[in-house]
């Protein structure tokens, strides 16, 4: 999913000792237990490309934030300020999130329904520059006239987007020698915000080493 994008460089050190180290052992707990409902089908608009309150990809900041300006497209500065002044988003995104090219920040925008808000929800993904692998990707409501993170999740790779009002989360797991473009699998989380915080509803693992018999498998029901 998601924008095309170069083809993989090396990622920062950081950034690739997360891929390798992190990612497998969160998507592994990620699915021991899940619910098989969920929203699926056509994105509702951004680019294609994490339980309840409490687990590592979930936040609910009440920090204040700056109110962006309305904007009938995707503001990438916008969100480069959003994130930049959230005091919920970790340092290591904040130093990561540079200019990869004169002011063009490795960012994908997009806006849409999720939180039933008086305006529309922002949806950021953070990048890493040169590959776009996901880095960390936020969600920001509206509240009293200023912005606030509502949900994050910063283990990497990772990919969030808008569909028909779920949010949907995508995360590549790597095994320990798996190259940068060769994830062994893929997680794909869906979320519904649910009594003031996002509920996951459904969850999906591909273990890509199975594509060729089209072993795609749903998390169990929890």
């Amino acid at each position: 999913m998601g924008p095309d994008r170069p083809g993989p460089t090396p990622v920062r050190g950081t950034i690739q000792a997360a891929f390798t180290a992190v990612a497998v052992v969160v998507a592994l707990a990620l699915f021991v237990s899940s619910c098989a409902t969920g929203g699926t089908g056509a994105r509702d608009e951004g680019p294609a490309h994490a339980d309840l309150a409490g687990g590592s990809a979930v936040s609910s900041s009440r920090a204040p934030m700056a109110t962006p300006s309305a904007s009938a497209a995707p503001d990438p500065m916008q969100a480069v300020r959003l994130v930049k002044a959230d005091p919920k988003v970790s340092g290591q995104v904040k130093r990561e999130l540079q200019p990869c090219v004169s002011d063009d920040y490795p960012v994908d925008v997009s806006y849409g329904e999720l939180t039933g808000g008086p305006a529309e929800d922002i949806v950021v993904n953070v990048l890493s520059c040169g590959d776009s692998v996901g880095v960390a990707s936020y969600v920001y409501q509206e509240q009293d006239g200023e912005y606030r993170n509502v949900f994050q999740a910063e283990e990497p790779p990772v990919y969030a987007e808008i569909d028909h009002g779920y949010l949907v989360v995508t995360e590549q797991v790597y095994a320990k020698d798996d190259a940068l473009s060769n994830p062994s699998s893929e997680n794909v989380i869906s979320y519904l915000w649910k009594s003031g915080r996002f509920v996951r509803e459904d969850a999906t693992r591909t273990e890509y080493g199975n594509l060729g018999g089209g072993d795609e498998s749903a998390a169990p029901d929890g």
